[in-house]
C-alpha cells in the first residue's frame, strides 16, 4: 500500500514537472512573438489583441465544459487580472521595443525573488538565509544583463529593464495571491474572468492607438499564437498546476524560461549572447534555483530511475 502510493506521488510529481516545462517552453516563446508584434502593431493593440483572443478562447472553452462565469468575485478577479495580466502583458510590449527577447525573458525571472517575498508576508512561506542570499542573486544578475549585455546600456534600455522587472514583480506578488484564489474559484473561471478583466481596462489605449498599427501576416500571426496558446491555454494549465502545489514550487517554470527565450531569440531574431548577458543570467537562475530549493540535478536522477 505504501508503495503504491509512492509511486503515484512520484506520478503526479513527475506530472507536475512536465507541465511546468511546458509552460516554460510556451512563456520563452511569447518573448519571442512579442518582440515579433509589439513593434509593428504598438504595445497597446498588441496587449489588447492578445487578451481579447485569450478571453475568446476561455469564454469557448467555458462554454463548452459548462462552467460558469465567476460574476461574484469580480472585484478579486479584476485586481488579479489588473496585476497579472494588464499591466504585465502592457509592459513586456512595451519593453519589446527596445530590448531583445533573451533580455526580456532573463529579466522575468526575477519573478521568484520578488513572488518569494510576497509568499512569506502572506504566510504561504518562510524566508531563510539562502532565499535572501538567491533574492541578493538575482539582482546581481539583472544588473549585469542590463550594464554588460551585447546591447549598449542607454537610458531608453535601463527604462525598458525596469519595465520588465516590474512585470516580474507583479506576476510574484500576486503568485501567493492565486493561490489562495484557486481554492475559491476553479482555474478556468479564473483564467476567463482575469483576462475579460483585463481587457476591459486595455481597450481605451488600444483604441487610441488603434489608427497607427500595422497589422501585418507575422504580426497577427505572432498575436494569434499569444491569446490562443501562450496566454489563454497556458493561464488555465498554470493555474490548475498552482491549485495544486505551492506558489513557490509553481514558480519554479520561471528557472527554465531563459533557456527557452535566450534561445528562441537567437536562433529566430539572431540576437547576440554576450558574457554580461551569460554571466549574467547564470546568477538570475542560480538566483532561483536558491531561493526555490529547486534542484535540476535531483530531477533528473528520479526521472533516470523512473
Amino acid at each position: 500500500m505504501r508503495a503504491a502510493r509512492s509511486r503515484h506521488n512520484a506520478g503526479v510529481r513527475t506530472r507536475h514537472l512536465l507541465q511546468l516545462v511546458l509552460l516554460s517552453a510556451l512563456w520563452g516563446a511569447s518573448f519571442l512573438f512579442i518582440r515579433i508584434a509589439s513593434p509593428v502593431l504598438g504595445p497597446n493593440v498588441m496587449a489588447a489583441l492578445r487578451i481579447g483572443l485569450a478571453t475568446l478562447t476561455l469564454a469557448a472553452i467555458m462554454r463548452a465544459t459548462g462552467e460558469p462565469w465567476p460574476w461574484r468575485h469580480w472585484r478579486e478577479l479584476t485586481g488579479l487580472g489588473v496585476m497579472t495580466v494588464a499591466l504585465p502583458f502592457l509592459l513586456y510590449a512595451w519593453a519589446a521595443l527596445r530590448l531583445p527577447a533573451g533580455y526580456s525573458s532573463l529579466l522575468n525571472t526575477m519573478v521568484v525573488p520578488f513572488g518569494v517575498l510576497a509568499s512569506a508576508w502572506m504566510k504561504e512561506d518562510q524566508l531563510s538565509p539562502r532565499k535572501w542570499l538567491g533574492c541578493l542573486c538575482g539582482f546581481i544578475g539583472v544588473a549585469f544583463i542590463v550594464r554588460l549585455g551585447p546591447v549598449q546600456p542607454t537610458p531608453e534600455l535601463m527604462v525598458a529593464a525596469l519595465a520588465c522587472v516590474a512585470a516580474a514583480a507583479c506576476y510574484g506578488i500576486c503568485t501567493p495571491w492565486m493561490k489562495r484564489a484557486t481554492q475559491r474559484i476553479s482555474p478556468l473561471a479564473i483564467a476567463a474572468g482575469i483576462h475579460a478583466t483585463a481587457l476591459v481596462g486595455l481597450l481605451p489605449g488600444a483604441a487610441w492607438d488603434l489608427p497607427h498599427a500595422r497589422f501585418t501576416a507575422p504580426a497577427l500571426l505572432a498575436v494569434l499564437v499569444m491569446g490562443v496558446v501562450t496566454s489563454g491555454l497556458a493561464y488555465w494549465l498554470n493555474l490548475r498546476v498552482l491549485s495544486q502545489i505551492s506558489p513557490v514550487a509553481a514558480m519554479s517554470s520561471a528557472f527554465m524560461i531563459p533557456l527557452f527565450g535566450v534561445a528562441w531569440g537567437s536562433l529566430f531574431l539572431g540576437e547576440a549572447l554576450g558574457p554580461g548577458m551569460l554571466w549574467g543570467g547564470a546568477l538570475v537562475l542560480l538566483a532561483t534555483t536558491l531561493v526555490t530549493g529547486f534542484n535540476p540535478l535531483r530531477w533528473l536522477g528520479f526521472l533516470r530511475t523512473r
